[in-house]
């Protein structure tokens, strides 16, 4: 895997991960009891997203290093997946 593969997967892997963790923690203005006037009842008082990347990027370390390892030294390749492998044999 090139550096270039590497820094774009890590990235993809990043912004599913954050999907995932941005709403944890999150109170609306309507759960709080304070909307302020022009805003929607349902945004958010305090994101944290400063917490939640860095959560995201503790959880993306571990994902893409499981991944990078068996991408790298091949523990499974694609000949190993039935859907694409070579055909049985028999």
């Amino acid at each position: 895997m090139s550096i270039t593969s590497a820094i774009v997967f890590f990235a993809v892997i990043w912004a599913l991960v954050f999907y995932m963790v941005n709403p944890f923690w999150q109170r609306s203005q309507q759960e709080d009891g304070e909307i302020v006037p022009g805003t929607p009842a349902s945004a958010p008082v305090d994101p944290r997203l400063g917490l939640k990347a860095l959560i995201t990027t503790a959880i993306t370390i571990v994902v893409f290093s499981a991944l990078f390892y068996v991408i790298e030294w091949e523990v499974i390749t694609i000949e190993d997946l039935p859907a694409f492998g070579p055909p049985n044999s028999r």
